[in-house]
């Protein structure tokens, strides 16, 4: 029977994680993700994960341990935060590009200088053309289902690749929530035991990865890029079967009262739910305003955003990350491009707001969208604003 519980967020992907009957955990505490790994090792200590819980000394180490483990055949997972992903920077391009799947979970946290553990979107972009595919989640059942959808898309014959589930830290990581935790049973058909079709094996030794001379070196770019581009179909496959099984259906971008707007607001993650709250009093007030909301990082849905954002006005966009010396946020830029920089009839907005874990309230979002509107107005495409900031 299924069960509905209470349970702080990192613990419940800590659940999804043992239903997904992982083989290997290699992992480093780093606030706020820490209480994943923590539950992790409990399971494992109480036998009631049977799996190989490998402490290491860093993020990089735990991630090159990942690697270790994914390329002999066993389903890994490791968490991290922040800091700690930029010090796995460098080994993430070797799980992609290897194409060794496995399954992380961000908890994500703003990027110092200056130091800081709260939340935003910061670290996520800076890792955003390591070749991962990535999900964005907005509470913890978002959270559980796509830890398992992760795996089912990771080890895919037609993909073979690792993902990242991005979860808001603090907001979203440390909050206690109503989370539906799925039968073994149900989850095992969904995912079914997994089986590399290329393990290393000491009776066939071979070499992979050592040394890409000029000649070559560009063709295996190009064949990675070519190959990411196409595994969103199957990212969406996942997410049906997925739907069909448990009856939760996602989506590369999902609508909100989108319907029949003709002005969009356009969010990523936890901050949705509160976004959610001020299109209902926009939508009251009179105003024919909708709400996008972005699931699949990347590959970037192109075609999606396109459909779903064409026929409005003014599309309103706001970043929880900064591109310092850029156009204002990246989630922005992506959009822009995605509709035709401009050719497009939809006047874009950019906002850059939510920095290092600061609130955006429901009053906040309405604040935004009128003034996405009077800045819409004026077509000033290339311009973003920054909001909340105190003078």
């Amino acid at each position: 029977m299924t069960k509905r519980v209470g349970v702080e967020v990192c613990a419940a992907i800590a659940e999804a994680v043992k239903l997904a009957d992982v083989d290997v955990v290699a992992a480093y505490p780093i606030t706020p993700q820490t209480h994943i790994i923590e539950r992790l090792a409990d399971l494992v200590v109480n036998g009631e994960l049977q799996a190989a819980y490998i402490p290491v000394e860093s993020e990089h180490s735990a991630m090159s341990a990942c690697l270790g483990s994914a390329a002999v055949g066993a389903r890994t997972f490791t968490a991290t935060a922040g800091q700690g992903l930029e010090l796995m920077h460098e080994v993430l391009y070797v799980a992609s590009s290897m194409r060794l799947p496995m399954v992380m979970v961000v908890a994500n946290r703003a990027l110092s200088a200056p130091l800081c553990i709260w939340g935003d979107h910061s670290d996520a972009m800076a890792v955003r053309d390591t070749g991962w595919i990535q999900i964005f989640v907005e509470n913890g059942q978002q959270a559980v289902d796509n830890v398992l959808c992760g795996f089912r898309i990771a080890e895919d014959q037609r993909v073979l690749l690792p993902v990242m589930v991005h979860a808001d830290g603090f907001h979203l990581t440390h909050m206690v929530e109503p989370v539906v935790l799925p039968e073994q049973e149900e989850v095992s058909k969904y995912l079914p035991p997994y089986r590399y079709p290329f393990p290393l094996d000491p009776n066939k030794p071979v070499t992979m990865g050592a040394f890409g001379p000029p000649h070559i070196y560009t063709e295996t770019k190009r064949a990675q890029y070519e190959h990411f581009k196409s595994v969103k179909e199957v990212v969406k496959e996942s997410w049906k079967e997925f739907g069909k099984r448990f009856g939760r259906y996602y989506s590369p971008v999902e609508g909100y009262r989108n319907e029949d707007a003709n002005v969009l607001l356009f969010t990523v993650g936890s901050y949705s739910e509160t976004a959610m709250d001020a299109i209902d009093r926009v939508r009251a007030a009179g105003k024919k305003v909708g709400l996008l909301r972005l699931r699949l990082w990347r590959p970037f849905p192109f075609e999606e955003i396109r459909e779903a954002a064409g026929g409005a006005d003014t599309l309103i966009v706001l970043d929880r990350s900064l591109a310092i010396g850029g156009m204002g946020g990246p989630v922005c830029a992506d959009i822009r491009l995605a509709l035709d920089n401009g050719k497009n009839k939809t006047e874009v907005v950019g906002f850059v707001g939510g920095l290092g874990g600061r609130d955006i309230s429901v009053s906040g979002f309405e604040e935004i969208i009128d003034r996405g509107i009077e800045l819409a107005k004026k077509s000033n495409r290339d311009e973003f604003e920054f909001y909340g900031v105190r003078e």
